[in-house]
């Protein structure tokens, strides 16, 4: 069911983001004292502002929040999961604006005791003490190369390495046994057990903290094996949350279960896109139905809110890399040009014989469309491979026979472009994509004149074929909230995002807040997913406000004015 690459991200991510250059004045209360030992907070901890008089718990018991969730609830930022973007994720934020209405201060979270954290969205190996230095978070930092259009050279998401030997980061207890997280008594007392990058699937079985399975079993999963002591395979992440005596949930997983195929380009041989229906084992309705039925069997007066899903294509990990990124000079595009040459003729040959079109069932517009041109510019289109196309191997082998393609190594060089176009404003390319454009591939340069493959593309159908899987997912949530309407609230995630992007800023206790990466005002991080500090503020106002309306409440959204947003660019 899930596939080995899930144990956590695979790739690089390295694309030139232009961004605003002046820092924002962050405009806190005149005489607010702001206490702080917390350098990641600007201004928390103010008790007028933060918790009005007359707040309100509603009808909920909010003696214990815990959280149960996927790696936006876990405080996942710039790709890793870190001691600060912990010390702030959603659900320690959430927690914060419960304390106004009675919750304990006290929020005990899974500390990763890692100041970088290790990077989810690069291919390092855990299961060995590697001799090259670990890589953790992401940093914006400035580029190497030159904008086409502008002539700068803009930032980077970097991410940061660990002086050699520095292990604090390795999910290996072998060889960093603080990865290891407490034993079973502190694992009782755990508000948070949200895990970054698994499937709802995972929540629901105990090999995802089988530490036998590291290396061995694609379920496994180190994040959840760091806390699920000790680690044999007799625990579930649901079975511990529910176990945790919560008087209050958040329930946020489901995300990965479309996210993981998008950022993989589709490939489901990179990883896998659950399937809608079909209930258990492998059916979202029936895992999700399982894993919040399960909470709430576990205390019969358990009160929680679910959230739904955004549309991810709306985020800059999905839209930063446009459709034609590629530059190229008059020289190159001769050479391209030339390059071509054959392979456009064959295009040509093709097209004029009808006979030949009618036999292997082609058109001429979908060849046209599959020619391969340059232009001396800085907005060329991306080559790729494109499955849904007619294949043109029987083709070409028909042409190599009767002789019109002359030679065996003709027809050999014509392979790689059987099921190949270059990109149109249709086509979607993850942030990854952008680490990859102009590079050498096996025989030839990346995205010009080698096709870039499925992992790196999303084309319509594909993308078609995730946002039918989210908005039935999303059915499902709400399906499942409106059937415990005294248990549960709906957090409209997917809304808040939408209207957020549609509206292009807010201007929110004083500061203007953007849907990108941009510092000062953009509310994600270095990923082009998660959210940073301030981006989670964000998100758990949209909770707060479905609490509120669901449960009486007058629960006080955070002042995100006091969480700080993604620095600016660091020179290296």
């Amino acid at each position: 069911m899930i596939m080995k690459n899930l144990r956590y991200f695979t790739y690089t991510l390295a694309i030139a983001l232009m961004i605003l250059s002046c820092q924002q004045e962050l405009k806190i209360p005149e005489g607010d004292p702001c206490p702080s030992n917390d350098p990641t907070v600007l201004c928390p901890n103010a008790p007028v502002e933060d918790c009005p008089a007359g707040a309100t718990k509603g009808s909920i018991d909010v003696s214990k929040f815990v959280a149960i969730g996927n790696s936006f609830v876990a405080g996942v930022q710039g790709g890793a999961l870190f001691n600060a973007g912990q010390s702030n994720s959603l659900a320690a934020i959430i927690n914060k604006q419960l304390e106004c209405v009675g919750a304990p201060a006290t929020f005990n979270q899974p500390d990763i005791k890692a100041t970088l954290g290790w990077n989810l969205f690069v291919t390092q190996p855990f299961l060995a003490n590697n001799t090259k230095p670990i890589l953790g978070r992401m940093l914006l930092q400035n580029g190497t190369t030159p904008d086409c259009t502008t002539g700068k050279v803009s930032p980077k998401p970097t991410p940061q390495p660990y002086a050699p030997g520095v292990l604090e980061a390795l999910p290996n207890p072998a060889f960093n046994p603080s990865f290891i997280y407490g034993d079973g008594s502190t694992k009782a007392a755990l508000n948070n057990f949200s895990v970054p990058a698994i499937l709802l699937g995972q929540t629901l079985i105990p090999q995802t903290g089988a530490w036998s399975g590291a290396g061995v079993d694609p379920r496994f999963s180190p994040f959840y094996g760091r806390f699920a002591y000790p680690g044999t395979g007799t625990s579930t992440i649901i079975g511990d949350a529910a176990a945790a005596g919560g008087s209050f949930f958040l329930f946020w997983y489901g995300l990965d279960d479309f996210f993981l195929y998008a950022a993989f380009g589709a490939d489901p041989s990179k990883a896998p896109l659950t399937p809608a229906s079909g209930g258990l084992p492998s059916g979202f309705d029936g895992q999700y139905a399982a894993a919040v039925g399960s909470l709430l069997a576990s205390n019969a007066n358990l009160k929680g809110v679910v959230a739904n899903y955004p549309d991810i294509f709306l985020m800059p990990h999905f839209t930063s890399v446009t459709y034609n990124p590629i530059p190229l000079d008059a020289a190159t595009v001769t050479a391209l040009t030339s390059g071509f040459g054959g392979f456009n003729g064959v295009l040509d040959a093709i097209i004029a014989n009808p006979t030949l079109m009618s036999n292997f069932g082609l058109n001429a517009a979908d060849l046209t469309a599959r020619k391969v041109t340059f232009t001396a510019s800085c907005n060329n289109r991306i080559l790729l491979n494109d499955e849904t196309l007619t294949d043109l191997g029987p083709t070409f082998d028909y042409l190599r026979s009767i002789g019109a393609i002359d030679s065996d190594a003709k027809r050999a060089a014509l392979v790689p472009y059987q099921k190949s176009r270059q990109s149109t404003v249709m086509d979607v390319f993850p942030l990854t994509t952008g680490s990859i454009l102009g590079t050498p591939g096996t025989f030839g340069v990346l995205g010009v004149s080698e096709p870039v493959g499925d992992q790196y593309v999303i084309i319509p159908t594909e993308k078609a074929e995730i946002t039918a899987a989210r908005n039935a997912y999303n059915a499902v949530v709400s399906a499942t909230a409106a059937a415990y309407p005294t248990r549960l609230a709906l957090a409209d995630i997917n809304k808040t995002l939408g209207d957020f992007v549609a509206a292009r800023a807010y201007v929110l206790n004083g500061v203007t807040i953007t849907p990108n990466i941009n510092p000062p005002t953009g509310i994600y991080s270095e990923d082009g997913v998660h959210p940073n500090t301030r981006g989670y503020a964000f998100l758990a106002g949209a909770i707060i406000d479905a609490i509120n309306t669901q449960f009486g409440a007058t629960i006080p959204k955070p002042n995100i004015g006091k969480y700080p947003a993604t620095g600016l660019p660091i020179n290296p």
